[in-house]
C-alpha cells in the first residue's frame, strides 16, 4: 500500500508543541563528514559499467528490429521502455552524478535529447526549480498550472503521454524562436537553449525525412517511444502522486520498493526521496544512503502496481 508513516523506528524530536518527525536534513545530519564524502563521490567507471549494459541490452532490441528476425515487433515495447526510461539517465546528467567527468555528464544529457524531445539545457533549469519546490502546486513546474490527474479520463490522457508531447514540442517551438519565459530560465543561457532547441528539432526532422526511404526511424524511435511513453508516465506518477505539498523531502517525495530490474532500468530513481534529499549523491551510492534513511522515510509503496492501485482508487468518475 501507500504508505506515508515512518517504515521503521523513525527518531523523534522534541518540540515546545511536543514531538515531532525528523526531516530529511535533519536526517542526513546524522551521517559523518566520511559517510557523506563517500556517499557523494562519483564514479566514471561505474557510470560507463552501467550505460555499457543497457545500451548492450537497447542494442539486442534494436538488432531484432532492424533485422526483423521472426517475431520482430515482440521487441518494439521492450525497446520502447529502454528508449524512453533513458529519461532517468538524462535526469541523473542534469545533476552532474552518473559519471565524475563533467563532458561525459554533459555529452551524454545532449546525445539522448533528440530522442526523448528533452532538451537537455532547458531541462536543466526545470528539474533545479522542481527540487527547489518540490510538490508545491504553485511553483514546481512539474505540476504548476497543470496538476496530476484526478478522475479516470485526465488518467487516460496523462498516461498516453500526449500532454508530454505537446508541452514538450511547444516547449521546444517557442525556444527555438528565443521566445522562453519561464521564471527558472536564467537570461544568461537562453541563447544557447535556443540553439539546443534548434538542433534537436533537426535532428527530428532529419529522422522523419529519413521515412522517404526507410522505415528504420519509424520502428527504431516513433512507434517505440510512443508504445513506452505509458510506463515511463507511470513510473513518474510514483515519484511524488499522493504525497502532500510540504518542505520535507521525506514526505513530498515517495520511494518505491522494487526489483532490481527496475532499479536497474531507472538507474536507482526508485529511491526517490534518497534522491531528493541529497541529489548530489550518485545513482550508485543511493542504496546506501537508502540504509541510512529507510527509517525517516514518510511516503513509501510496496510496489509500482501498489502504488497504481491506490492511484487509481482515488480518481473520479
Amino acid at each position: 500500500m501507500c504508505n506515508t508513516e515512518p517504515t521503521g523506528p523513525s527518531r523523534m524530536f522534541s518540540t515546545s508543541g511536543g514531538l515531532r518527525q525528523m526531516n530529511h536534513t535533519e536526517a542526513l545530519a546524522l551521517l559523518s563528514k566520511e559517510d557523506k564524502a563517500q556517499l557523494q563521490s562519483r564514479s566514471d567507471l561505474m557510470g560507463l559499467y552501467h550505460l555499457s549494459g543497457y545500451l548492450a541490452v537497447l542494442g539486442i532490441t534494436s538488432s531484432a528490429i532492424i533485422l526483423q528476425i521472426p517475431g520482430w515487433w515482440l521487441a518494439l515495447l521492450p525497446h520502447g521502455i529502454l528508449l524512453v526510461f533513458l529519461f532517468t539517465l538524462s535526469h541523473e546528467a542534469t545533476h552532474q552524478t552518473p559519471f565524475a567527468t563533467r563532458w561525459v555528464n554533459e555529452l551524454v544529457g545532449h546525445i539522448v535529447a533528440p530522442i526523448l524531445t528533452l532538451p537537455f539545457l532547458w531541462f536543466r533549469y526545470f528539474h533545479l526549480a522542481h527540487h527547489k519546490h518540490t510538490n508545491d502546486p504553485d511553483h514546481d513546474p512539474e505540476i504548476a498550472g497543470h496538476p496530476r490527474p484526478n478522475n479516470w479520463a485526465s488518467y487516460i490522457v496523462y498516461l498516453s503521454g500526449w500532454g508530454y508531447w505537446s508541452a514538450m514540442y511547444r516547449t521546444i517551438f517557442m525556444s527555438a524562436m528565443g521566445q522562453t519565459s519561464a521564471p527558472y530560465l536564467p537570461d544568461r543561457k537562453r541563447k544557447a537553449i535556443m540553439q539546443e532547441a534548434r538542433v534537436v528539432l533537426l535532428i527530428q526532422c532529419a529522422a522523419v525525412s529519413s521515412l522517404f526511404w526507410s522505415p528504420l526511424a519509424l520502428w527504431l524511435w516513433i512507434v517505440p517511444v510512443l508504445i513506452g511513453q505509458p510506463f515511463l508516465r507511470l513510473y513518474l506518477l510514483a515519484e511524488h502522486g499522493l504525497c502532500p505539498p510540504v518542505a520535507n523531502m521525506l514526505e513530498n517525495t515517495r520511494t518505491t520498493f522494487t526489483n532490481r530490474l527496475v532499479r536497474w532500468l531507472a538507474w536507482n530513481m526508485p529511491y526517490h526521496i534518497e534522491h531528493h534529499s541529497a541529489p548530489n549523491v550518485p545513482f550508485h551510492h543511493l542504496p546506501k544512503l537508502h540504509q541510512h534513511l529507510v527509517p525517516y522515510l514518510r511516503s513509501t509503496s510496496d510496489s509500482y502496481t501498489q502504488f497504481t492501485k491506490d492511484y487509481a482508487a482515488q480518481l473520479k468518475d
